[in-house]
């Protein structure tokens, strides 16, 4: 399959309105008539499909190599076409979609019947949002059809934030890649589950437990989101959402996380460190600005400053392809709890690390 890549950055120099407008058109055609597009959001790259067309679907999971019963996230450009994707839309559920659309937060509720069982990973609920992107809000209304889209990457990859991520994993398995340009936010949306007694994070991000608390009150946490190993989660757990049960985010090294004390932290890391060069290996660590002078050896990468968390998920996911452009066989990370955005980081990254995280 030829892949066509098409520029859509409306900040770019190239810009001119009427090849944009041809552009989107094109890519909305793609989608119509069953094909698939990569397009950008605000958080990440999207890999997006006819979400009422399950064969569309079928063909979303075979580019990605993606576990059928991982939930597509469905997106919209208006919301009043939520009334037409989903049933049983509670007061609660309004008021988070007036509050945070167009934005990163996705929103689980009944599926109509309109809905393929292909696109929500055979759940008789749908993960729903409105993006806030010109690009893919334009892309949706050229479709005219609601866009089905997991992120732009092979099934267990960093997701991607530039056109050229997506590149890397998707030419010639896909019909139309749209460059945008680089994303704003860099890491997916929060996922809520709004079908239950108690509205429940089933994946942190942008917007926060305590964004959402204000709106709606009391909010639960799923346990796979602060889950540290995969027992915790239990073998036959049944994901509701992307991202929650399977090694997600992960770059081509082995990735430790160290959890203790900033100095039992890198005393650890330095070892490691230490006995990688010792036995020929390359080997990188995950830390911050505050800690980056700590560290001796290796290729040492400050992923931002913890005084300011949106810098460490804008850069998280660069951060790992970057490890893996430079071949190294190791990468050793410091944690990053908190219950902002460094909650989401931490999710990412323990699941990036199929759960090695080390006491020291």
């Amino acid at each position: 399959m030829d892949t066509i890549i098409v520029k859509a950055d409306l900040s770019n120099e190239w810009y001119v309105p009427e090849v944009w407008e041809k552009n989107m058109s094109h890519a909305g055609r793609v989608i119509r008539e069953g094909g698939l597009v990569a397009f950008p959001t605000e958080t990440v790259y999207g890999l997006g499909g006819n979400a009422l067309d399950k064969r569309a679907a079928e063909k979303i999971y075979r580019a990605k190599g993606r576990p059928s019963d991982n939930p597509l996230i469905v997106h919209i450009s208006r919301i009043s076409q939520a009334e037409n994707i989903a049933v049983n839309i509670s007061h609660d559920a309004r008021r988070l979609m007036e509050e945070f659309w167009p934005g990163p937060l996705t929103i689980i509720l009944d599926k109509a019947d309109i809905v393929p069982k292909e696109t929500t990973g055979g759940l008789d609920t749908v993960a729903l949002r409105m993006p806030n992107h010109p690009v893919a809000l334009k892309l949706i209304e050229e479709a005219g059809v609601p866009v089905a889209a997991p992120s732009a990457n092979l099934s267990g990859k960093p997701s991607p934030t530039t056109a050229g991520h997506v590149a890397e994993d998707m030419m010639g398995r896909i019909n139309m890649i749209v460059d945008g340009g680089a994303v704003a936010i860099g890491i997916e949306s929060t996922i809520i589950d709004m079908t239950g007694a108690v509205p429940t994070i089933l994946r942190p991000g942008f917007v926060t437990v305590e964004m959402l608390k204000k709106v709606i009150g009391a909010v639960e946490v799923d346990k796979a989101v602060d889950a540290k190993s995969i027992e915790e989660i239990g073998g036959d757990y049944r994901p509701k959402a992307p991202g929650m049960k399977y090694r997600h985010y992960a770059p081509k090294a082995e990735l430790i996380m160290f959890e203790g004390s900033v100095e039992n932290v890198a005393a650890a890391i330095n070892r490691k460190l230490k006995e990688a060069e010792k036995n020929g290996k390359k080997a990188a660590v995950i830390c911050t600005d505050e800690t980056e002078s700590l560290y001796k050896n290796g290729c040492i990468k400050s992923i931002g400053t913890r005084a300011e968390e949106e810098t460490i998920a804008y850069n998280l996911y660069h951060l790992l392809r970057e490890f893996d452009d430079m071949e190294v066989d190791y990468i050793y990370g410091e944690t990053f709890y908190g219950t902002g955005l460094g909650q989401a980081v931490m999710n990412r990254l323990i699941k990036a690390a199929g759960y090695r995280l080390e006491q020291v």
